[in-house]
């Protein structure tokens, strides 16, 4: 039977054993400095003044008393000095870094350097969905000397690479990769329902997909509105961003509803073949004029011209033409048409 323990190396008290109580007590200062080990500092030398039951780990290449002791605990105990060797897998509170230490065998190593734990919480429980998880009022990523990159890497194309930003843990918005190679940002009113609203292809180009902008004219030909009537669209060649044909007009077409609060670009073409002098202009809510074109030249020739203006609209606000003279205009794509989008 050995004299000493096998994990602790303390001394057995064996029979017939004169001053057993010194055994004892030795054995007894070996449990009070492994037990809830604490180390005050990694030294390469005693500190000058030591405080009786402090312990220290030594480092490599120490010199003075603990020559030759490297890598092991010293215990100061009754004004001497009581060297342990660690163990693989003793934790110790490091109490100069105040960080955790495991010792792998040969050294101290830091906790959070230690093997790869399957999920980490910080202050909330992480699962093997969300295997890191932190709650706090911010986290910081800070550079160590250089730059920071934070890198989200996905296994093929058609997976998802992305950020995803919630609202009661129900998704709002995300941008990043999600199920191909351009990078997007889409949107969610409900966490269920998702939207493009931008994708930059690899190449660089920009595309917003539901920015509103419609091309709207009304069908039919040539017409002959009434002088002092308003009339609408019927035909969106382009009509991207929510546009939408509301309530019929007396003087044929319906109103084209505007979608989202916003500036936006207002192009107005006509083509006609005039019989006098004339006026067309794009009306809000039948009541401000934003655009117009306006012909006083009483010749016949065939006419053809564009306006351009700016104006702020409303959800819900809606657009019509209001004619002056009896002049015959040709409605259709690329003729009397009113363009619009977004800015």
């Amino acid at each position: 039977m050995s004299d000493i323990t096998a994990n602790l190396d303390m001394p057995y008290i064996l029979p017939s054993q004169a001053q057993k109580h010194v055994t004892h007590n030795e054995a007894l200062q070996i449990l009070d400095a492994v037990t809830q080990l604490t180390v005050t500092a990694q030294l390469v030398a005693p500190p000058s003044d030591p405080q009786e039951g402090s312990c220290f780990a030594i480092a490599a290449s120490a010199t003075g008393l603990w020559a030759g002791k490297d890598g092991r605990l010293a215990l100061r105990q009754d004004g001497s000095w009581i060297y342990i060797l660690p163990r693989e897998g003793w934790r110790a509170w490091f109490l100069a870094d105040d960080r955790l230490r495991i010792h792998d065998g040969d050294q101290w190593q830091f906790f959070d350097g230690i093997g790869t734990p399957e999920k980490i919480g910080i202050n909330a429980t992480a699962d093997l969905t969300n295997r890191l998880s932190l709650s706090a009022t911010a986290s910081l990523f800070n550079h160590d000397g250089h730059g920071h990159q934070i890198k989200v890497n996905k296994a093929a194309s058609g997976e998802t690479a992305s950020l995803l930003f919630q609202s009661g843990f129900s998704g709002r918005a995300e941008i990043g990769l999600a199920g191909d190679n351009e990078f997007a940002v889409k949107v969610s009113p409900d966490g269920s329902s998702w939207a493009s609203a931008l994708s930059i292809t690899g190449q660089g180009q920009v595309r917003m997909p539901l920015r509103p902008l419609a091309r709207a004219t009304r069908g039919g030909g040539v017409v002959t509105p009434a002088s002092g009537s308003q009339t609408g669209f019927s035909t969106l060649s382009i009509n991207q961003g929510g546009f939408s044909l509301g309530a019929s007009l007396a003087g044929g077409g319906n109103r084209l509803i505007v979608p989202v609060s916003a500036a936006y670009l207002v192009c107005l073409g006509v083509e006609a073949n005039p019989s006098g002098a004339f006026t067309v202009s794009v009306k809000v809510n039948g009541t401000t004029t934003i655009a117009s074109i306006n012909d006083n030249d009483a010749a016949t020739a065939a006419y053809a011209n564009c306006a351009i203006g700016l104006a702020l609209l409303t959800a819900g606000d809606w657009l019509s033409l209001e004619h002056t003279g009896t002049t015959p205009l040709d409605f259709g794509y690329d003729k009397t048409e009113l363009t619009m989008v977004m800015l």
